[in-house]
């Protein structure tokens, strides 16, 4: 089963026919991103990211998205295969706009093999999805619940430029995000920055998957310390074996999905961190921040 650590998973329930209901609630939000330091984002369900969705293969699902935002929106389910009209993206497809304060039913079977996916706002993109409209989409693999000394993580990863805000300071308050001159300047991993980031806790001899998703404008080259991995997945599909490379170091480009897995097979507290030297501090401020968390053993 996949944890997104920080993140809960959005519920939903059986109706008669056996379809899996979801709902998903597009609002504003005021959002922590590390320790005082609160932004004005878009969330759903009042997170960014949003609930992570989680499905198996064959599954039927409807998922109403609610707009409770100032503007017109939809939801696009990044890498899913779905039909034309429930792909979100209007007025290019037959998916229609959901305005304020009304919601559409995106009604689909899952099609596509176990593997990671992800959804996000396709309306006035530049704002809506860097205002944090995004979440993870988790297609579980049946055969894989439950497996004793396994763990399966997902990390989303976002950037934020945050206003009114001068470089290398960390004054606490509330802040719009800027979308006219977007200057990065938090990074995050499932929308909080170190050290408010959660860990990857692990025990020695686990077999650990971790899956990373990237919506937003940068690419993240993602660095593991202490291991190399195999890339076992790449935009939701799974990797034969014998093509898999060992890397300790992923770069995630905006768009992309991947999924690294190692063996827990040596002992401490490891740093995982994206390697763009800005994206691991927090506004420029001295000290370790940003897009770093640690893999952790018990």
């Amino acid at each position: 089963m996949v944890i997104t650590p920080g993140i809960s998973d959005l519920p939903y329930r059986v109706q008669v026919d056996g379809t899996k209901f979801f709902t998903l609630i597009a609002e504003e939000i005021t959002w922590e991103l590390v320790d005082g330091i609160f932004i004005q984002a878009w969330g759903y369900n009042g997170s960014t990211p949003g609930p992570t969705i989680r499905v198996f293969p064959g599954d039927p699902i409807c998922i109403r998205v609610i707009n409770r935002l100032p503007e017109k929106t939809s939801v696009h389910w990044h890498g899913l295969i779905v039909p034309n009209a429930m792909d979100g993206v209007p007025p290019i497809e037959p998916s229609p706009f959901i305005e304020p304060g009304h919601y559409f039913d995106y009604h689909f079977t899952i099609k596509n093999p176990p593997g990671t996916y992800m959804y996000h706002s396709h309306v006035n993109v530049a704002v809506q999805d860097n205002a944090g409209l995004l979440g993870g989409f988790i297609v579980e693999d049946p055969s894989k619940q439950n497996l004793p000394q396994h763990k399966d993580y997902l990390c989303l990863l976002q950037e934020w430029a945050v206003h009114q805000l001068p470089w290398g300071t960390l004054t606490k308050g509330t802040y719009p995000l800027n979308f006219n001159k977007p200057e990065f300047n938090f990074f995050t991993m499932n929308g909080k920055c170190y050290p408010s980031t959660k860990s990857f806790p692990v025990n020695f001899g686990d077999t650990v998957k971790i899956r990373f998703g990237n919506i937003q404008m940068h690419h993240h080259p993602i660095h593991l310390h202490g291991h190399q991995f195999h890339v076992v997945g790449a935009d939701g599909f799974p990797i034969a074996r014998h093509t898999q490379i060992a890397k300790n170091t992923i770069l995630v480009a905006s768009g992309e999905t991947w999924d690294i897995e190692f063996l827990a097979n040596n002992p401490g507290i490891w740093p995982l961190h994206c390697h763009m030297p800005h994206h691991v501090t927090n506004n420029g401020a001295p000290g370790v921040g940003g897009m770093f968390t640690t893999v952790n053993y018990g």
